[in-house]
Parts: C-alpha cells; sequence; structure tokens
C-alpha cells in the first residue's frame, strides 16, 4: 500500500501559492451601493481633497486665533460680527482684525479666518458685538482643505473586503463605481457509498449527507458562489465524469472523502487522469486531516477532503479559505484571534500540527478556553465549539494555565 508524503502545514500553502502565483480572479465593475463585502480589485487614488473647503468642527464664530489670545471670562476679548455662513453654501465673507462671523458645524470657514470658537465660549453682546471668554490657537475647532483626504492619495488598497465605512471613502472622493473581483464559483463533491440525502432515513451502515451542507455554507460566508453541491458513488468513471464537469464551470472544486490511502480512495487516482499538474500535495501533517489532497487541474484549483465533517471542515478552515484569499489578494496570513487561558493540560500528535477545539467562557476580565472532546466524525464536535486552537508540531501539548490564542468559528 502506497504510504503518503506528508508535508508540513507552511509547506503546503507554500507549495499552494507556488502552483498558483499570479492566478487572480476576473474582474467587475459594480456600484458602490451593491460593493458592501466585495474584494477591491485595484488600488483606489483620491482625484480630490477632502475636505476641498475649510469646515467647522463645531457651532461658533470664525476668529483670528491672535485675536483671542489672553481672553477669560474676567477679561473677555470683544470682536464685532460681519455676517453669518449657512450651510451649503460659500463663504463670501471676509475675516480681518477684530471682526468675526457665525459658522454653523460643517459650514465653511470664511478667508481670513484661522480657527473657530465654540459658541459656548461666547457672549452675545448685541446683534453687532460678541464677548469671547477662551482663547484658540491656529486651526483650532477646523478642518483644513485635505486634512481627511490628500489629492493623489491612495485611500483604499487592492484586496480589501469592502465595508460600509470604505464605501463611504469611495463616495467622499466621488468613485461611484469601483472594480471588485468577481465572486469565485465553487462546486461540492461528497463520495462514499454509504452516503445519503439529508432527507431520507438511513438504513443500517448508512449515514446522511452532513459535509455537503456543511462545506456549503462555508463556502457561502467566505464568499463563494456554490454552483454544485452533489453526493456520488465511490466508483472511479462517476467520479472522473462528475469532476471534469466541475472542473470546467468553477473556480474551485471540493472532493470530499476518498483521499486516504484505502483501496477505495480513488480521488488522487482520479484528479491525475484528467489534467496535469494534477495532485502537488497528498498528505499533510495536520490533526485532524492528514489525507489532505492539494492539486490543480486546468488551471483550477482541487481540494480533496478528508470525509469526516470535523476534519472536512477544519481542513477547509486552513487551506480552502487560505486559497480564496490569496487569489483576490488578500493577506492570507491575517487571521483574528483572542487571547485565553487553557483549563486543562492535553497531549498533541507529535510532528503533526494539531488543531483543538474550545468553547469559551468569561472568568472576569480574562477568557478561558476549555476543550471539546470527541472524534472527527462527531459533527456536534464543531456545534458545540466556538473557537480553535493550533498546536505547533514540535510541542507535545498545552498545559494547564497556558495562554493560548483561539481562532473563532
Amino acid at each position: 500500500m502506497k504510504m503518503f508524503n506528508v508535508h508540513s502545514v507552511e509547506k503546503a500553502k507554500s507549495k499552494l501559492k507556488e502552483y498558483f502565483k499570479g492566478y487572480e480572479l476576473e474582474v467587475e465593475m459594480i456600484d458602490i451601493s451593491k460593493a458592501v463585502g466585495r474584494i477591491l480589485a485595484t488600488d483606489i487614488f483620491s482625484s480630490v481633497n477632502v475636505p476641498h473647503f475649510r469646515r467647522s468642527t463645531v457651532d461658533g464664530y470664525a476668529v483670528i486665533s491672535k485675536d483671542t489670545y489672553g481672553a477669560s471670562e474676567s477679561l473677555p476679548a470683544f470682536l464685532q460680527v460681519i455676517g453669518e455662513v449657512h450651510m451649503g453654501k460659500e463663504a463670501e465673507i471676509v475675516i480681518h482684525h477684530d471682526k468675526t462671523a457665525y459658522v454653523p458645524t460643517g459650514g465653511m470657514i470664511p478667508d481670513g479666518a484661522d480657527s473657530v470658537v465654540m459658541v459656548e465660549y461666547t457672549e452675545k453682546l448685541d446683534e453687532e458685538n460678541i464677548a469671547i471668554n477662551k482663547p484658540v490657537s491656529t486651526k483650532e475647532n477646523m478642518i483644513d482643505i485635505g486634512d481627511d483626504i490628500k489629492k493623489n492619495q491612495k485611500v483604499l488598497t487592492k484586496g480589501l473586503r469592502l465595508r460600509p465605512q470604505d464605501i463611504g471613502v469611495l463616495s467622499s472622493v466621488g468613485v461611484d463605481k469601483v472594480s471588485v473581483f468577481k465572486l469565485p464559483t465553487i462546486a461540492i463533491i461528497s463520495t462514499g457509498d454509504e452516503i445519503v440525502d439529508s432527507s431520507q432515513n438511513p438504513k443500517l451502515g448508512q449515514i446522511r449527507d452532513i459535509n455537503t451542507y456543511t462545506l456549503s455554507a462555508m463556502a457561502k460566508e467566505a464568499g463563494c458562489i456554490v454552483t454544485k453541491k452533489i453526493v456520488i458513488k465511490d466508483e472511479f468513471q462517476i467520479l472522473k465524469n462528475t469532476l471534469e464537469e466541475c472542473i470546467n464551470d468553477n473556480d474551485i472544486v471540493i472532493i470530499s472523502g476518498g483521499s486516504s490511502v484505502g483501496t477505495k480512495d480513488i480521488t488522487g487516482k482520479v484528479i491525475n487522469t484528467i489534467g496535469e499538474p494534477g495532485v502537488f500535495v497528498h498528505g499533510i501533517a495536520i490533526k485532524p486531516g492528514k489525507p489532505t489532497i492539494l492539486a490543480k487541474v486546468k488551471n483550477k484549483a482541487v481540494f480533496g477532503l478528508p470525509g469526516q465533517p470535523v476534519s472536512a471542515m477544519i481542513v477547509f478552515k486552513i487551506f480552502v479559505e487560505y486559497f480564496i484569499k490569496y487569489i483576490q489578494n488578500i493577506d492570507a496570513e491575517i487571521e483574528p484571534f483572542l487571547e485565553a487561558f487553557f483549563t486543562s493540560h492535553i497531549h498533541s500528535a507529535q510532528g503533526r500540527e494539531t488543531y483543538q477545539m474550545v468553547t469559551l467562557e468569561k472568568d472576569g476580565s480574562e477568557w478561558l478556553a476549555k476543550p471539546v472532546y470527541g472524534k472527527s466524525g462527531m459533527i456536534t464536535l464543531m456545534s458545540k465549539a466556538k473557537g480553535y486552537i493550533k498546536i505547533e508540531a514540535d510541542k507535545e501539548g498545552v498545559v494547564k494555565g497556558e495562554k493560548v490564542r483561539v481562532i473563532p468559528i
């Protein structure tokens, strides 16, 4: 029986990037009102200054700051009010020594003024005069031209997943359409003579399909369009025909099951008959998920995942999500985490990177991570978990009280 040529997780990721170096999804132009959650396909540079006029950040009076120096409640500065700036209108007033004009929050600051005194620190003496009870410094309570965004400045970077605040930035610089990567398309094939649809009552020896549902949900959550999810028999020709069709119609294909070294585990053989370079990784030093396959066929990515639900979900998280980010120019090495204290001792398989499911509990200001135990065929292992920790291949385990990084799921 042929055994695995096992790669480390980092080596497997490195080979994945090597085989798909320079690969990017097609792009499309869409309205910014529909762009939240999409991945930016180009850098965005501003063609304008933001703001393009000097704006007040408070309701108050535009002044020359020197006219307020030394002002206090006992010895105020007295200024003549020569007008008022209205919202949305150009300020046509010019401020000279000992003169001022009322400006609302967001209003344009008149020429000559270099700061704004908050209305709370003024006293209206009559229709034309005010007393100022507090001094201001130059540019206080105002935003200067280009303070927010300068003309020709790069404001958003290729590979950014657009958030509501990013849409605001695009609108502020006059961009109403934006170039984004097309959503990756993905097909999910689950193999196994024992698998029946979730709507059926399984006979003894049969199990309901879990993987196409969980992996489809994960793919959608990762920003993919799932074009097909199908359960097929564990037969060479059926898998080959199905795989060829899926490769032609999708950016990514996942095959769940049939990736270990048993006599009926045929995924790697089928992949290699369809096109080159074929399988470039078969076996990864990871627990769970050792029999994982990474392949490239007709410039498309094919992933062979273990059939056990927990193993399949972990491998999807570690490799498929990583690849989805990589082909959209997202920094795939960045992943959110929170720090917690581990609540017990556990051993791990030396030489294999181990992923341990955990729950999270708050203890005062600290988080506690408690291991969730179970086997990789038990789907409740994942539903009970709030996240996982990674135990490096060169570690023997985790000790009670050790601080760990929990990746939320």
